[in-house]
């Protein structure tokens, strides 16, 4: 049976909150997540993104927080007793804007991190004093560095999407994080969408015999996801996206490329095709990635075309489809991918766009899911007639190519034909040779003065005649003299 949120534990404050975002019943992880961090315990979390992980750690936090809120203006009556950290400033500024609206009724006060934006107003937020600080590991360690941001009376600690601050890198900033906080007292909460063995030696390692959670398979994407795979070349993905989004009447969707180049690509592309679309990769300031996230949210755009910078953890409503655009290099990444569809128990459609080349990249991500994958040939439909069709694209490869459904047409010359241009006659080429009579002049060229011979080396220069300076003894001084001496 779903227990509702009214039967848990919470204090009033929470209740009303909870309330005034429509929450009534709990997700598999909320419900089995929420008791045990109310008791104190570590927490190891697997659940399929979309499915309320972050109401599953922040409402039992701020329920635990609420013995410390007071109404003093003093910085130091609010030092940082939670720290949420998590990989992406996207994910980081969504759960900060949770966070706020979970405690809005409490006096605790929150605050978030990430780099990307000018790190003053963050410093003075800092230094107000904030119970619960939700940041991003680079930025976090600057606000350290900085001792804006003191961690020595941390309580609870909360690792969301580890295994993607693992993917990038983040380890040895977590390892230096962790090194500024308590070691005795504290409660560490781990979520995921995966776990790998990384993921659990990173548990091991600094988690006190935690409490698993595992409300669905591991790597098992949402059963409310319809998934479909479909064979195209690759100079055809472009129509074939906007076939299906014909075909399906399809408002909104997320279209995940690999690269950022091919983000920024294919977004231009399908603006000059006619679709309202918004790029979201990591070449884009963090104030261009806001705004073009937000104007996504709020129904201004109707594609977002981005690389996995926004694969993990965006919790965006009613989203309809997740265009797989190219396959992932990372399989894990495609249960994240299309996890931005059929959040919160609503039904979704997640379609991959396969070449050829990417067979390799499908047996992984069949060894991943544990379920055969057959791609389906899509039969394109015939074209408007009010559309005129390019002859060539550029899909960004180096190289264009044209459609297999075109033929190629010799182009009309717009110059004018012009008769051969006559070349000029010269009588001498023309006349046939003739030997030279005997006894006829020599030609011109060869009645050059030949230079007499010498007996003398060509290596010895001649000797050079100079004028006198001096006169010795009253006796002129011969060229001879004058060169020897």
């Amino acid at each position: 049976m779903t227990q509702t949120y009214s039967s848990l534990a919470l204090a009033d404050p929470l209740k009303r909150a909870v309330a005034d975002m429509g929450y009534e019943t709990m997700t598999p992880i909320q419900e089995q997540a929420i008791p045990v961090v109310l008791a104190g315990q570590d927490v190891m979390g697997a659940a399929q993104t979309g499915t309320g992980k972050t109401a599953a750690f922040a409402l039992p936090l701020l329920q635990r927080l609420l013995k410390h809120e007071n109404a003093s203006a003093s910085p130091a009556r609010h030092p940082v007793r939670a720290l949420v950290l998590l990989p992406t400033r996207e994910l980081a500024d969504q759960v900060a804007q949770q966070v706020a609206l979970y405690a809005k009724y409490t006096q605790l006060h929150s605050a978030v991190v990430f780099g990307g934006v000018d790190i003053k107003p963050q410093i003075e937020a800092l230094r107000r004093g904030v119970e619960v600080l939700v940041a991003t590991p680079g930025r976090l360690l600057d606000h350290i560095e900085a001792r804006s941001a003191v961690l020595t009376q941390v309580e609870y600690v909360v690792l969301d999407e580890a295994d993607r601050m693992l993917d990038i890198g983040f380890l040895p900033d977590l390892q230096r994080i962790l090194s500024h906080l308590p070691k005795q007292g504290r409660t560490t909460l781990l979520f995921s969408a995966t776990f790998s063995p990384e993921i659990r030696r990173l548990a091991a390692s600094y988690l006190h015999d935690p409490v698993v959670i595992e409300v669905a398979r591991p790597n098992a994407a949402a059963a409310t996801v319809d998934q479909h795979f479909y064979w195209v070349d690759a100079g055809d993905k472009r129509r074939a996206l906007k076939q299906i989004l014909r075909d399906r009447n399809l408002g909104q969707a997320f279209v995940f490329v690999n690269s950022k180049l091919g983000c920024a690509r294919l977004a231009r592309a399908l603006e000059r095709d006619g679709l309202k679309t918004t790029a979201l990769h990591g070449d884009k300031s963090q104030d261009e990635r806001l705004k073009s996230l937000d104007a996504f949210k709020r129904g201004a755009v109707d594609l977002l075309v981005a690389t996995d910078v926004a694969a993990r953890g965006l919790d965006i409503k009613d989203v309809p489809a997740v265009f797989n655009y190219d396959v992932p290099f990372n399989p894990e990444d495609y249960v994240h991918r299309i996890g931005r569809t059929g959040r919160a128990g609503a039904s979704g459609l997640a379609v991959t766009l396969a070449t050829r080349d990417d067979q390799r990249s499908l047996a992984d991500l069949e060894k991943l899911l544990k379920q055969k994958i057959e791609p389906e040939p899509l039969n394109y439909a015939e074209e408007r007639p009010d559309i005129h069709r390019q002859g060539r694209f550029n899909e960004g490869h180096r190289h264009w190519s044209r459609r297999a459904d075109e033929e190629e047409a010799p182009r009309p010359s717009r110059r004018r034909a012009l008769p051969p241009a006559a070349l000029p006659a010269d009588p001498f080429f023309d006349h046939p040779y003739e030997p030279p009579a005997p006894g006829a002049e020599p030609p011109a060229w060869e009645q050059r003065p030949r230079p007499a011979r010498s007996n003398l080396s060509a290596n010895i220069k001649p000797k050079r005649k100079v004028a006198a300076l001096f006169k010795a003894g009253g006796a002129p001084e011969t060229a001879h003299d004058a060169s020897s001496a």
